[in-house]
């Protein structure tokens, strides 16, 4: 019995643990160092990213912003059409008419629009297949990368990039940028980041629900545990 408490209290401890652990390494990580115009080095801190997998209204306008920005050099090969149709409550037949731009079949994944050995070409490397982005970098550094591009002449496509320094990635939001306000572009580029998210992890939101639930009913167990333990054991010296 004092054996199942162990664990039971041991299971509680761990995941306080490892939430507090994420917390910490999303915090003190950043999002890398740049130059400044008087020559000293500044540690860039990473904006907080705004996911949100019930906001549907802000994944179908990012699913729309990733299909009319970003596939065309961008694959996400672990992403069907019918799963953002289902997922996100868009109807099929709009998916197909406007989020469809490589290819005719609903079931197919999300393939980039521009041959990837043409693009190393002129890139100098394909560019990555965005379906786990977020997973490898994290939310927030992808958030802070697409919000750091500023004017490089030097660079072959004239820009460059805080968080990544002589990136090969055009700035590709460029004109979005300039038609809004910051605000309305630092949304549009949340909207995003949010679905790219969600590309990465459709179950996360469901996952983060169960898992604290799970844990409450761990904790909850354990007083019960507790006190089952201490009566059966109180006869013995």
């Amino acid at each position: 019995m004092s054996t199942l408490i162990k664990s039971l209290a041991g299971l509680g401890l761990g995941a306080a643990l490892t939430l507090t652990a994420g917390s910490a390494l999303a915090a003190g990580g950043g999002c890398g160092t740049f130059t400044n115009a008087d020559g000293v080095v500044e540690h860039l801190a990473c904006s907080t990213a705004p996911i949100d997998f019930t906001n549907k209204g802000s994944l179908q306008n990012g699913a729309k912003i990733f299909m009319n920005y970003c596939a065309g050099c961008h694959s996400a090969q672990y992403v069907r059409h019918s799963r953002i149709a289902k997922d996100l409550e868009i109807p099929p037949e709009l998916v197909e008419k406007y989020l469809m731009v490589t290819t005719d079949q609903i079931g197919d994944h999300i393939n980039a629009e521009i041959d990837p050995e043409v693009q190393a070409s002129w890139f100098g490397a394909a560019p990555p297949d965005l379906s786990l982005e977020t997973r490898l970098r994290g939310d927030d550094w992808v958030y802070t990368y697409l919000l750091s591009f500023y004017e490089d002449p030097s660079r072959p496509w004239g820009a460059n990039n805080l968080v990544l320094a002589n990136a090969a990635m055009p700035h590709v939001l460029h004109n979005m940028q300039e038609e809004l306000s910051a605000d309305e572009f630092e949304s549009e580029v949340g909207d995003l980041v949010n679905f790219m998210a969600w590309m990465a992890e459709p179950v996360r939101h469901d996952r983060q629900v169960i898992g604290f639930f799970v844990i409450l009913f761990l904790l909850v167990l354990l007083i019960p545990v507790y006190l089952l333990n201490k009566e059966f054991w109180k006869d013995v010296k």
